[in-house]
């Protein structure tokens, strides 16, 4: 009797070994007599359903047929070895442990790639979180994983902002954490979901890849794979593109990035212009040391700021007050103050920010975008650094009333010296819209390069002229 045992758990061990594979069965170790008979026998087919059922409570069924399910799920006779054999699924995504396997995905993805930088898994997590992200009080959002033989092969998120979709007077949905395997089957099912979702919603338009509201990661990068990803900026892989392009998404708005290559000192020009405006516009430069500072003396006005400054940019969602208490609340305590620059005028109102931080990629490359065990160690290094190669420019705001009048001279005239204190080799930018020429001329005066696009696209779905999903 043993022997009998023996001889199941070998051919157990055998079946686990060369049928649990993801390979085509023609390109296992299988003999060619025993797969002629898997693909081809009519009592395979026809009669294992019986079979199953009469061995269901036996060791045959454990020892012989569950070992073979592999092939029952997957081999049917006359399949070529290179057709597919089972649709795309796609899950909704409703429990914790779903988003983080959503999350986790981008990541599994780009495993392989130098140039992706992982986001902050917690700051994702967050993200997705009612209580804790303000903007989904203004937005309504789905998220979905794409499954092949029960494998995630990619994900999308659905997302209508109805506040924004009320200030440009349209309806779009969204679509956003778009990442997928190299199979336009995958991309069209991820994609013909958001849409058919934003259909039963009323919306007419599909736009994307964008967030929430503007300061999540939005466009798809056109230009650029061989530079390094910074943490405030999409990666994608170069034939995201051609799948876009195929379901028929076209051009809405483009996006630059730049390269800048900071002087040793303030041009002569610009510390000239700059001290002009201080006595025309009546302004000055206050330094503050750190975010408690900041809201003691100014409150939110900082935020107020952006917002109106950044009311005409594309797809730009007023923020709500908690909402700009939020995004406060997550980015002023990791600052170096060194690089905050406040435009205040007589009124001590804030008329004009510039922001920005060391660039913290190659910490989150490091952690794989997680605090533990040593990613708070490597991140605290990285902000906290005398010394940095890279430095990146989150944003520059003027207020629209003082907009035309040489405010950024102000900016540059303080940031350069504190540049070259930490010795910084170059500045990546965020993405600056290709319409924007008054931003983009602030950099050009600068020893430069142009060296990323990214694109945001759109698509009618619905009604006449749209497509119906």
């Amino acid at each position: 009797m043993s022997e009998i045992y023996c001889v199941f758990f070998l051919w157990y061990i055998i079946c686990s070994k060369y049928l649990t594979t993801n390979l085509p069965i023609c390109t296992t170790k299988l003999p060619a007599k025993l797969v002629f008979f898997f693909r081809t026998t009519k009592f395979f087919n026809e009669k294992i359903t019986i079979i199953l059922f009469f061995f269901r409570n036996t060791c045959i069924y454990r020892f012989f047929v569950v070992p073979l399910q592999p092939i029952l799920c997957r081999w049917q006779p006359g399949t070529h070895k290179n057709e597919r054999t089972m649709s795309v699924e796609i899950r909704p995504i409703h429990t914790k442990h779903e988003l983080k396997r959503f999350i986790q995905f981008a990541n599994d993805l780009y495993a392989d790639c130098p140039y992706y930088c992982p986001p902050l898994f917690f700051d994702e997590m967050n993200c997705f979180d009612a209580e804790k992200n303000p903007a989904l009080e203004v937005c309504e959002y789905q998220l979905w994983m794409a499954y092949r033989e029960g494998k995630p092969v990619g994900r999308v998120a659905g997302i209508i902002n109805r506040r924004a979709n009320e200030k440009w007077g349209v309806k779009h949905v969204r679509f956003g954490w778009f990442d997928f395997i190299d199979d336009m089957e995958v991309s069209k099912a991820l994609l013909d979901t958001v849409a058919a979702w934003g259909i039963e919603r009323g919306m007419d338009g599909l736009n994307g890849p964008v967030g929430f509201t503007d300061f999540d990661h939005e466009g798809l990068l056109l230009e650029g794979y061989e530079y390094l990803a910074p943490m405030a900026s999409l990666y994608n892989h170069p034939y995201y593109v051609k799948h876009v392009e195929a379901y028929g998404l076209v051009k809405e708005a483009d996006w630059l990035e730049f390269q800048v290559y900071p002087p040793k000192t303030c041009p002569e020009r610009l510390d000239r212009i700059a001290e002009i405006v201080k006595q025309r516009s009546h302004v000055h430069v206050d330094k503050v040391k750190n975010s408690r500072e900041l809201v003691r003396k100014y409150g939110i006005q900082y935020m107020d700021v952006i917002d109106t400054a950044y009311q005409k940019l594309y797809n730009f969602q007023p923020m709500t007050d908690q909402q700009k208490k939020y995004y406060m609340q997550m980015y002023f305590p990791i600052l170096n103050f060194d690089f905050v620059t406040l435009v205040v005028n007589e009124e001590n109102e804030i008329v004009g920010v510039g922001l920005g931080m060391p660039d913290i990629s190659e910490a989150l490359r490091k952690c794989g975008g997680k605090l533990f065990p040593f990613g708070w160690y490597y991140l605290i290094k990285a902000l906290k650094a005398k010394k940095m190669d890279a430095f990146n420019l989150l944003l520059i705001a003027i207020r629209p009333d003082y907009q035309d009048k040489g405010i950024n001279a102000l900016f540059f005239q303080d940031q350069i010296p504190y540049f070259n204190q930490y010795e910084v080799k170059r500045i990546e930018t965020t993405s600056i819209l290709e319409t924007n020429t008054k931003n983009i001329a602030n950099f050009t005066q600068f020893d430069h390069k142009q060296h990323k696009r990214r694109r945001a696209y759109i698509k009618q779905i619905g009604g006449e002229n749209g497509q119906d999903i």
